[in-house]
C-alpha cells in the first residue's frame, strides 16, 4: 500500500465546499492524487467522520448524496490498530488527537501507507508521513 493515499474528513470536507478556505487546495491535490493513479480510501473510522462533519457543515442531504456515491473505498480497521491508537492517544498526552486521527495514524503505520490527504494540523503534528495538504 505504499502508493495509497489515506484521506482525511478535513480533505473531504475542503473539496465538497466550494466555500471552504482549502477547496482550491483539495481540488489541485485530488486531481494529482488521480492523475500519479494511487489508489486511495478512508477508514470505516473516517467514513463516519466524514459524515458527521459534512452533515453539520453542509447539511444532511450533502451528507446523504456523499455516504450514497460510494466513492471512496472503505478500508475496515483491525482491531489490533484500534488498541495501538488507544495507546498512541493515552502515550502522547500532549497532543489533542482524537481516536478517529490517531486510528488513522496506526492504520497508516502498520499498512505501510506513506502518504495522508489532509487539512488537519494533527497529520502534521504525527509527523510520521507525508501530508498532502495544508495545516488547518
Amino acid at each position: 500500500m505504499r502508493r495509497a493515499v489515506l484521506w482525511d474528513s478535513s480533505a473531504i470536507l475542503a473539496l465538497m465546499d466550494a466555500n471552504d478556505q482549502d477547496h482550491a487546495a483539495a481540488a489541485e491535490i485530488a486531481s494529482r492524487i488521480v492523475e500519479e493513479r494511487r489508489p486511495s480510501f478512508v477508514t470505516n473510522y473516517v467514513d463516519a467522520e466524514t459524515h458527521a462533519l459534512l452533515v453539520a457543515k453542509l447539511g444532511r442531504s450533502v451528507a446523504r448524496a456523499w455516504l450514497a456515491s460510494a466513492g471512496l473505498p472503505v478500508l475496515w480497521v483491525d482491531p489490533s490498530e484500534v488498541a495501538r491508537a488507544k495507546e498512541m492517544v493515552l502515550r502522547y498526552d500532549d497532543k489533542d488527537w482524537s481516536l478517529c486521527d490517531a486510528i488513522s495514524f496506526s492504520v497508516m503505520a502498520t499498512r505501510g501507507v506513506r502518504v495522508a490527504f489532509s487539512f488537519d494540523h494533527h497529520f502534521f503534528q504525527y509527523g510520521r508521513c507525508e501530508v498532502w495538504g495544508a495545516a488547518g
